[in-house]
């Protein structure tokens, strides 16, 4: 049994930028048949680590059931999905949320990793195989002042994930998590400097954690190796997590 996904056809959302890219080009260098969904994928156009790309918006159903069948006939065999996509969302007390805010941030960072996940699952149970590795956040386990529906999806995912997990036992397709602490990327422009410099300093680290570190965890959860373990959530978090 390999730790590299050599050849594997592997899904993976929200990746034009920041951890989805870093994760595609991780898997591309192991060797894995990387197909990119973004809302623009304009960014990775030529980008070499890319079989294929699409444009695919995960809250609309339609789309992503088009472009998982699109990308199934493209790859043969979607061996991995990794449900990346998602947003921040408002940086500020839950009281000042108006119900359009709080809705779009359920709506992408829960409902649209149910979406993605739903037609991988299906397509993995008839090949009996799979890695579905899903995007949480230390947010989700711990709570974030400042962004209570950011939380309150990512918590959602973890539940959801555990649950799955059982459902699809017992079987060669496993569904975990990685939970990261505040990282570097594109979201920082969705939060304020207070917010930043407030997560920073619940981590024991004292630092952020890198694109690269992320990755290499989801590689691994991701790889043929990882076989025994599912429902789990693998945490990056400098220290920070403590359960």
């Amino acid at each position: 049994m390999s730790f590299d996904p050599q050849g594997q056809g592997a899904v993976i959302t929200g990746t034009a930028c920041g951890i989805g890219l870093a994760v595609a080009r991780r898997f591309a260098k192991l060797g894995a048949k990387v197909f990119g969904w973004d809302l623009d994928c304009s960014a990775i156009a030529e980008d070499p680590g890319f079989v294929h790309r699409a444009n695919v918006d995960i809250t609309d159903e339609a789309a992503v059931k088009a472009a998982f069948e699109d990308t199934a006939t493209a790859l043969g065999q979607v061996s991995i999905l990794v449900a990346n996509a998602g947003i921040n969302g408002p940086t500020k007390p839950t009281w000042e949320y108006s119900l359009e805010e709080w809705q779009r941030t359920i709506d992408v960072d829960l409902t649209g990793v149910f979406l993605s996940v739903k037609p991988a699952v299906m397509h993995m149970r008839t090949h009996n195989y799979g890695r579905i590795v899903i995007m949480a956040s230390v947010a989700g386990k711990e709570g974030n002042k400042g962004a209570c529906a950011y939380a309150a999806a990512k918590a959602g995912v973890i539940g959801f994930a555990k649950g799955l997990s059982r459902e699809l036992q017992p079987s060669k397709v496993t569904v975990n998590c990685i939970a990261p602490a505040i990282t570097e990327t594109e979201l920082f422009k969705e939060m304020t400097p207070e917010y930043i410099a407030e997560k920073k300093a619940l981590i024991p680290m004292e630092r952020f954690c890198t694109l690269d570190e992320i990755a290499a965890m989801t590689a691994w959860v991701a790889s043929p190796l990882c076989s025994f373990t599912t429902g789990q959530v693998f945490d990056v978090t400098g220290g920070r997590a403590t359960f």
